[in-house]
């Protein structure tokens, strides 16, 4: 069974076809990747898959559920719950002055209890009488705009990030992107956040579970900052590591998410060749741990040196799919990416 599934996926942008019908399949324990020239769609597949992109169409499957929340009965009663709850506020609002003169005024008596019964009974005799004008047109507004907004905010949250990094999926950018100003332990330790338990008022009245939790994240974090080879450099702040390491901390911070998938974006980029093969063997353990990596790379010797399979995309499609040495003497492979000098 593969672990990652990507179906027939397309991405449109108005006019321009990002993405047009890709499908790959990743196996558990896989090192795989993506490579093409740039504008070949690469990083379109990566947001599409981490849930930045809602697709246009096709479909993304991790461990064979969808990345994205399916419409699903029991949403379709929240959504008529909220509907209900706006046209039942609707209805009041738009006859809040007749129904305080009737219910509220007209029933206040000095030093009397005040007639809750009858003041209910009179609001809705006001309603009942002229219903189609006081009744329908607001419920039936409220009901539309309160249905129709929360399927609209649904929708536009069923593919995001947070959702796909609850399923276990975890990346890196192209572009580093770190708390500079913040420690290398606090970088990887708000990678933790989406297992910690504490509430925001365990946290602020110090309670037992925040400190249990924070004992137990800052032991984990330890053990990530040596596991990328950051061992001396923990309390240093981001901004003040080296580019390489750089690198490193943005890939423990990703791995503090517990991922089953890790996306890493061009892991290479700007390191040079002692770094570059400091980083393939990084990529090799975290593959021995039990994570499966999917990368995008120009560096052809880091990409044929760890690749299990590779997948090639060249203007949103894919040309070539195999093992390095079938991918590096294909034809079309060599035509728009790899050039014919590669395999001299």
């Amino acid at each position: 069974m593969s672990l990652l599934q990507i179906n027939n996926l397309t991405m449109r942008f108005g006019g321009v076809v990002a993405v047009d019908g890709v499908t790959v399949q990743i196996a558990p324990h896989e090192i795989v990747s993506l490579i093409g020239p740039n504008g070949a769609g690469k990083t379109t597949v990566f947001n599409a898959v981490t849930g930045i992109y809602d697709p246009t169409a096709g479909q993304i499957l991790l461990n064979g559920q969808e990345t994205r929340q399916a419409l699903t009965w029991q949403r379709g009663l929240k959504f008529l719950g909220v509907g209900l709850l706006t046209a039942l506020a609707l209805l009041v609002l738009s006859h809040i002055e007749a129904l305080w003169q009737l219910a509220i005024t007209d029933n206040y008596q000095y030093q009397q209890l005040f007639p809750w019964g009858k003041a209910f009974r009179d609001a809705l005799a006001f309603f009942s009488e002229n219903s189609g004008h006081r009744v329908l047109l607001p419920v039936g507004l409220g009901l539309i705009t309160g249905s129709g907004g929360a399927f609209a905010v649904w929708q536009r949250s069923r593919c995001a990030p947070e959702i796909a990094a609850g399923m276990g999926i975890a990346r890196t950018f192209q572009n580093i992107r770190l708390f500079n100003q913040m420690t290398v332990l606090n970088n990887i330790l708000i990678g933790m956040d989406s297992h910690l338990r504490t509430t925001v008022w365990q946290a602020l009245f110090r309670l037992p579970l925040f400190w249990r939790e924070q004992e137990s994240a800052v032991q984990k974090a330890t053990e990530l900052i040596r596991f990328v080879g950051l061992a001396d450099q923990a309390s240093d702040l981001a901004e003040n590591l080296a580019y390489g390491h750089q690198r490193r901390l943005e890939i423990a911070r990703a791995l503090a998410m517990q991922p089953k998938l890790l996306l890493l974006d061009e892991p290479a980029a700007g390191l040079n060749p002692a770094e570059s093969q400091a980083l393939m063997e990084l990529i090799r353990k975290i593959r021995t741990s039990g994570i499966t990596v999917l990368l995008i790379e120009h560096s052809m010797a880091v990409v044929m040196g760890i690749s299990d399979q590779i997948t090639v995309l060249d203007h949103g499609r894919k040309i070539a799919e195999g093992t390095p040495s079938q991918v590096r003497t294909n034809p079309a492979v060599i035509e728009a990416y790899l050039g014919k000098s590669y395999t001299n």
